[in-house]
């Protein structure tokens, strides 16, 4: 029986980037999710549909279908007194809140030489074809 709405599905994954393994959860845990309802990213959800239990397939995710395309304008300068005492480095995340309080990670993107620091509120993955290993373990 095929994947449908508000089905529980339990995958195995294996994702890469650019050749690099960067998500994984072979040999832990499956993946559970309800599928129809927006849990994992959509260009992933519409390629398994038509699996079944215990199938297996490599699916390829681009960008726009993932996490978007990655957005230059969404960079923001602040100044470095924001971040109180934490010891900032060129591409550590960070945790922050968004306008409406909901969790958001940025990433440190620069350090300028007057002390602001460029923040980039892009997803990590945002302009990423993603690669991924899929089998499927059960479909309640």
């Amino acid at each position: 029986m095929a994947i449908e709405n508000n089905q529980v599905v339990a995958m195995m994954y294996e994702l890469k980037v650019d050749g690099e393994v960067v998500d994984s959860n072979i040999d832990k845990d499956p993946l559970e999710f309800t599928f129809g309802t927006g849990q994992i990213i959509p260009g992933l959800e519409t390629r398994i549909i038509e699996m079944n239990e215990g199938d297996s397939k490599d699916v390829t995710v681009p960008a726009a279908e993932a996490y978007g395309e990655y957005n230059e304008e969404a960079k923001q300068v602040l100044p470095k007194e924001q971040f109180g005492d934490l010891e900032l480095s060129v591409g550590m995340p960070l945790q922050g809140q968004g306008e409406n309080g909901q969790p958001i990670q940025v990433v440190i993107s620069d350090i300028k030489e007057d002390g602001s620091v460029e923040v980039d509120f892009n997803h990590p993955l945002a302009g990423k074809e993603l690669n991924f290993s899929i089998t499927i373990n059960s479909i309640i």
